[in-house]
């Protein structure tokens, strides 16, 4: 199985010492491909951290428009893969007789990377994936004073942020500023696919009422990831994109960016944050 961190020897330069350099361990952030299959047959390649393999796929699948819910999945396991020793890097998914299987064509192409999620997409119409949930009519408030504090709770709960300092993360927060769930990963997107698939598989969807916190900047994908589980507010520690606001808009969510205490700007659906 992979492992989450790995060690290496570096050397360290402080000019401001002496001596000015030095040999040490260090701990790095590991970064191992992932296979997702779908009946068997190769859908995606991402380049991930190790583990939460499952929800990251079925995340992954729902955020393509693929599933939409718990039930469209029959099984999803881990399998080895063709490395010696075996790391278990694939992920095969069965859907439900009922779903359609996933198509893919050269407008689609699913490979993907840990710095920028799914590349190699046509079109941004070919991603303009549309919801099954209206997140336009959810009637959740948050407090301006509970989002300033979330990315201190996100941070603190980052255990492997602390031993690395390689990692983004994505939080599953209530209303009220409980965290349900966080997941790290060398790509933003990943972690938003290990919540939602985690969402996904506690058969919590649609996200109603609830917050994404995202480490990072605020992406078309990530804001279209966060609509097709029903999440009415996402929010990013950095900037949303020019196309993540446009689509916040369009699909009647909540977006807010540049959340740092004791400010944030809120850039779609205003009305969700209290005063």
């Amino acid at each position: 199985m992979g492992r989450k961190t790995t060690r290496r020897s570096v050397v360290t330069v402080d000019l401001s010492a002496s001596p000015g350099s030095r040999r040490r361990q260090d701990e790095l952030a590991a970064e191992e491909p992932l296979e997702i299959r779908v009946g068997k047959k190769p859908l995606a390649v991402t380049m991930r951290t190790p583990g939460d393999d499952i929800d990251l796929a079925m995340g992954f699948l729902l955020g393509e428009g693929v599933i939409g819910k718990s039930g469209d999945i029959v099984t999803a396991q881990l399998c080895a893969g063709t490395d010696t020793p075996n790391t278990y890097n694939v992920v095969d998914i069965v859907l439900d007789p009922h779903v359609p299987p996933p198509v893919t064509d050269p407008s689609r192409n699913f490979y993907t990377t840990s710095a920028c999620g799914v590349c190699g997409k046509a079109s941004i119409d070919a991603v303009r994936t549309k919801s099954l949930f209206d997140v336009t009519p959810d009637p959740m408030r948050v407090a301006a004073q509970t989002l300033v504090e979330l990315p201190g709770k996100l941070r603190a709960a980052q255990r492997t942020f602390d031993r690395t300092g390689g990692l983004h993360a994505a939080g599953l927060f209530t209303a009220e500023g409980e965290l349900l769930v966080l997941r790290e990963d060398v790509g933003r997107h990943n972690a938003v696919d290990k919540v939602l698939g985690w969402a996904l598989k506690e058969g919590r969807l649609p996200l109603a009422g609830h917050v994404l916190l995202v480490s990072g900047r605020a992406s078309f994908e990530l804001t279209q990831k966060a609509w097709m589980a029903g999440v009415p507010l996402l929010a990013a520690v950095s900037a949303p994109s020019t196309l993540a606001v446009e689509l916040a808009d369009e699909a009647g969510m909540t977006l807010v960016g540049f959340l740092r205490e004791p400010r944030m700007n809120i850039y779609a659906g205003a009305q969700r944050v209290t005063f």
